[in-house]
């Protein structure tokens, strides 16, 4: 499974990051988290509101700071 978690690095960026981090050590997965802070490279994403989380591909959530059982919803095996 790999994870990004995209945003510039504000405060909600990095909360949406310790909160992914959280959920996929809880679920017991194994998962590959990646930041992703370039704004060119999040725009190839189709993203324009941040933080932003993508899983395998699809963006799950833009413009806000998921909850933890949000995220764990999208990675349970």
């Amino acid at each position: 499974m790999e994870i990004k978690v995209l945003g510039p690095g504000c405060k909600k960026c990095h909360e949406t990051e310790n909160i992914v981090k959280d959920a996929v050590a809880a679920a017991g997965v194994e998962a590959k988290i990646e930041k992703v802070s370039d704004i060119m490279e999040i725009a190839k994403y189709g993203v324009f509101l941040t933080p932003a989380v993508i899983v395998d591909g699809e963006v799950k959530v833009s413009g806000k700071v998921p909850k933890k059982e949000e995220v764990a919803a999208w990675i349970k095996p």
